[in-house]
C-alpha cells in the first residue's frame, strides 16, 4: 500500500536551490504542511510566496545547518506553527573539490559540519519527538559515492560514507520504536553546486527527475532509494573492484581531471 503525504508535515533542508528546491515544489503539490529551510532567506521566502496557492501550507525559515543553535531555534519555530514533524528530509549538502595534497583543513570542516554534523545535530532535535510519539520518518541524502573515494573528491565522499553509515545504524535501532530511516543516494544531479563540476558527471540527470524519483520512492515505502541505475551499477563495480584496478582507474580519472585545466 502506497504511502499517502496529504496531511503530513515535512521539513526539507536546503530548500532553496537544487535538489531542495525541486523537492519543496513537487511536495507542495501532495497537500501537506511544508516546512523549508536554507540559508539563503530572500531567495527561501520567494520559493514560499511561489508556492503559496499550491494547496499546501508553506513556513520558510532561514537556518544554516553547520550551527546547532540555528537548527534548534529553527525546530522550534517548526513546532510551534505545525506542532511537528512526521517527514523529515535532511538534505543540506556541500561540494568541494581540491587534491588531499593540498589539504585545506578548513574547507573539510566545513564540508562535515554541513553534511555531517547538519543531519546529526538535526537527528538530536527530532528523535525525542519521534520516540516519544512512537513515529516518524528520517531522509538522509547521501549519495552513490560513499563507498569508494575518487582523486580530488575524498572530503565530500568521506562526509557521505559517514552520512550513510549512521543511517543504517539507526534504521536498525529505531525500527523497533516505529521510526524508518530513508537513505537516498542519488548520482550526479545537475544543480548550482554540479554545476561548477569541471570534469565529466557521466548519466547525470535533472534535479526534478531527481526529485521525482526521490518522492515516488517515499510513496513506495523504500529504505534505499538509490538512482540513475547506470550510475548505481558503476558505484557497485567500483565499491567491488580489486584495490590494483582501483589505483589504475584512479589516477586515470586524476589524470583527465587534470588535463582540463
Amino acid at each position: 500500500m502506497a504511502l499517502n503525504l496529504q496531511g503530513k508535515t515535512i521539513l526539507v533542508t536546503g530548500a532553496s536551490s537544487g535538489l531542495g528546491l525541486a523537492l519543496s515544489r513537487l511536495l507542495a503539490e501532495e497537500n501537506v504542511n511544508l516546512a523549508l529551510l536554507a540559508r539563503r532567506d530572500d531567495v527561501l521566502r520567494r520559493t514560499a510566496a511561489e508556492l503559496q496557492h499550491s494547496g499546501s501550507a508553506v513556513l520558510p525559515v532561514k537556518c544554516d545547518v553547520s550551527k546547532r543553535e540555528e537548527i534548534q531555534a529553527a525546530y522550534r519555530e517548526v513546532r510551534s506553527r505545525f506542532g511537528g514533524v512526521d517527514i523529515a528530509i535532511l538534505n543540506a549538502g556541500v561540494s568541494g573539490r581540491g587534491g588531499m595534497n593540498l589539504f585545506d583543513v578548513g574547507a573539510a570542516r566545513t564540508m562535515f559540519d554541513v553534511n555531517v554534523f547538519g543531519v546529526v545535530d538535526f537527528l538530536g532535535e527530532l528523535l525525542p519527538d519521534f520516540k516519544k510519539r512512537g513515529s516518524g520518518t528520517i531522509v538522509g541524502v547521501s549519495s552513490l559515492s560513499d563507498s569508494r573515494a575518487v582523486p580530488r573528491n575524498g572530503f565530500y565522499c568521506a562526509s557521505k560514507s559517514a552520512v550513510s553509515l549512521i543511517l543504517d545504524a539507526l534504521r536498525i535501532e529505531l525500527k523497533p520504536r516505529g521510526i524508518k530511516v530513508v537513505t537516498v543516494k542519488p548520482g550526479f544531479v545537475k544543480t548550482p553546486m554540479t554545476d561548477g563540476n569541471d570534469f565529466k558527471m557521466p548519466f547525470i540527470v535533472s534535479a526534478e527527475k531527481a526529485a521525482a524519483v526521490i518522492v515516488k520512492g517515499l510513496k513506495k515505502e523504500k529504505t534505499y532509494i538509490r538512482f540513475p541505475f547506470l550510475m548505481r551499477v558503476s558505484a557497485w563495480v567500483l565499491k567491488l573492484m580489486p584495490n590494483f584496478l582501483y589505483e589504475i582507474f584512479a589516477a586515470r580519472v586524476k589524470s583527465g581531471a587534470e588535463n582540463k585545466k
